[in-house]
């Protein structure tokens, strides 16, 4: 899955040794919120102190973060676990605030345009197409 938009929180890094394999550990959590007309946020680790320093996430960078979910089970309880895997910096000339239409999308048709298509005569086709009065039609082969 991916999200984009800007890093409005950098929140510290945690750290600590794992105690089933005796293993550093560390990772830290970052804010990012959306660009649409009602922007939402979102809440992401980067797990690993390799990858925290790869990414170098600020403080109001424009990104596009590629991220799993998952969830664990703790005390009766149910968490969220949103970890990104790949983190790609987004010029800030091209955001897209949500109110143009995004590069290739197709705008709405003019407010005058036909919803039907016109026949071969330039005439608007009728809708449902009508059948001959006699209720035979060759090309009606519904078996009801």
């Amino acid at each position: 899955m991916e999200i984009q938009g800007k890093i409005i929180a950098v929140l510290p890094q945690q750290s600590g040794v794992s105690q089933r394999t005796g293993n550093p550990w560390a990772s830290q959590d970052y804010v990012i919120e959306t660009h649409e007309q009602y922007p939402h946020k979102c809440c992401f680790r980067v797990f690993g102190a390799d990858r925290i320093k790869q990414f170098n996430i600020q403080s109001g960078e424009e990104l596009t973060v590629s991220f799993d979910i998952d969830c664990h089970e703790y005390n009766g309880r149910w968490f969220n676990d949103i970890r990104a895997w790949n983190v790609q910096r987004v010029d800030p000339n091209a955001v897209n605030t949500g109110n143009q239409p995004q590069a290739g999308a197709a705008p709405f048709p003019p407010a005058g345009a036909a919803a039907a298509p016109a026949a071969d005569n330039g005439a608007a086709a009728p809708f449902p197409p009508q059948q001959p009065a006699d209720g035979n039609s060759a090309a009606d082969d519904l078996p009801f």
